[in-house]
């Protein structure tokens, strides 16, 4: 794979935009006059959430698997996924005309496993680890000739998830600060090469649970660490920051923080109760670093991307056990 902090820029960013256009939404960016007045801060939400599949991964999948030639795509296309890029892959597939084999963790959110499904495409379960995740997706890919589509360590898929960051600038171009989220750096990534292309003087900062804090420690270490991961509610997030994205996010990115499950929960309930919309904990992070002061906001005008809003009803923040 040609180096990807070379091969992505704001064209390419452009170009998938160009590509997705009729596939997915154009997603609204949300104010709250009661959140701006607790943080000191004019907050703008990009609401993800709202978007095909409840969640910002329609944009990359519908983006890579539109990229495929046809002879690639009459293959078929696979991947590994808790949920929201499997149901995102399953879907440009459908799309498409294409089958789609998604790879899942036996302890995936319920109603993820249910997205995937609904769009047709074939389940393979999976013990809930990394390694478990990439075997099975290997023996699927070896079985069926299926081409791979990584969630992260794409070059398609980081460019389609730089469209979301590149809209919000569109429409709301004088940002001091753009937040995401982080878990393999596929979305950083994208949004960090968007913004500092559209914007140079803009902050990018990302954020992550301190119970899976391998990008925040790779980050200030200056180099990629792999660390054990321990339960988070904010199940998105708990895999490793991905090899080739690393670079993209030395360059562009200029903090990464962490932040506790309790302000993750907190967070959550907040947006809920105050913007009367559902998000799920891995959207909630960067609300809950500006609530715990873990950045300076103050008289800033900062955007966020809520990342998505497939969350289990069986199994909301407030009612899950953090101890595990």
């Amino acid at each position: 794979m040609v180096e990807l902090v070379e091969a992505l820029n704001l064209e390419s960013i452009r170009t998938a935009h160009q590509t997705i256009r009729p596939y997915v939404h154009r997603t609204p960016v949300l104010t709250n006059s009661w959140l701006n007045d607790a943080c000191g801060a004019s907050l703008f939400f990009k609401c993800e959430n709202f978007q095909k599949i409840g969640a910002f991964k329609a944009r990359g999948a519908t983006n890579a698997v539109f990229s495929l030639d046809d002879e690639a795509a009459r293959r078929g296309v696979a991947t590994h996924s808790s949920g929201n890029h499997g149901a995102a892959v399953a879907r440009a597939a459908k799309l498409r005309g294409v089958p789609a084999h998604i790879v899942m963790p036996s302890n995936s959110a319920k109603v993820k496993i249910r997205a995937v499904q609904a769009y047709g495409a074939e389940v393979v379960f999976c013990e809930p680890t990394e390694q478990s995740r990439e075997f099975e997706c290997a023996e699927v890919i070896n079985k069926t000739g299926a081409i791979m589509i990584h969630s992260f360590e794409n070059e398609h898929v980081i460019a389609g998830q730089g469209t979301a960051a590149m809209e919000l600038l569109e429409d709301v171009p004088d940002l001091d600060v753009i937040m995401c989220p982080v878990g393999g750096g596929g979305l950083l990534s994208g949004t960090a090469i968007a913004a500092k292309s559209m914007r140079p003087e803009i902050k990018v900062i990302a954020v992550e649970p301190q119970n899976a804090d391998d990008a925040a420690q790779s980050f200030h270490a200056g180099r990629r660490l792999v660390t054990e991961k321990k339960f988070t509610i904010a199940d998105g997030l708990r895999t490793n920051i991905g090899e080739p994205n690393f670079p993209i996010i030395q360059r562009y990115v200029d903090d990464i923080v962490t932040v506790s499950e309790e302000a993750i929960v907190s967070a959550v309930r907040t947006i809920w109760e105050t913007m009367k919309i559902v998000i799920e904990a891995s959207s909630a992070v960067p609300y809950a670093a500006i609530a715990e002061s873990k950045i300076d906001v103050v008289g800033k005008r900062i955007g966020i991307i809520l990342t998505g809003g497939n969350i289990d009803l069986d199994a909301l923040p407030w009612n899950c056990s953090r101890d595990d």
